[in-house]
């Protein structure tokens, strides 16, 4: 059971080191218009608490 938990926790902190430096890096560096860089922001917000939901549901579902 420790290992199911070890590796969800890994897989969890690749998936929010990934869409932090996908995500936020376009919208801190990009060169478009400030219209652009809130939809891209909007977007990775939601990916964000999608993320942040699916985890809090695994954790739930390993205890």
């Amino acid at each position: 059971m420790k290992t199911i938990r070890w590796l969800g926790n890994t897989v969890f902190i690749i998936l929010f080191a990934l869409v932090t430096f996908f995500g936020i890096g376009p919208v801190l560096m990009a060169d478009g218009t400030l219209k652009e860089r809130l939809i891209t922001l909007g977007i990775i917000i939601i990916i964000y608490i999608i993320l942040a939901l699916a985890f809090r549901y695994w954790r739930k579902k390993v205890r």
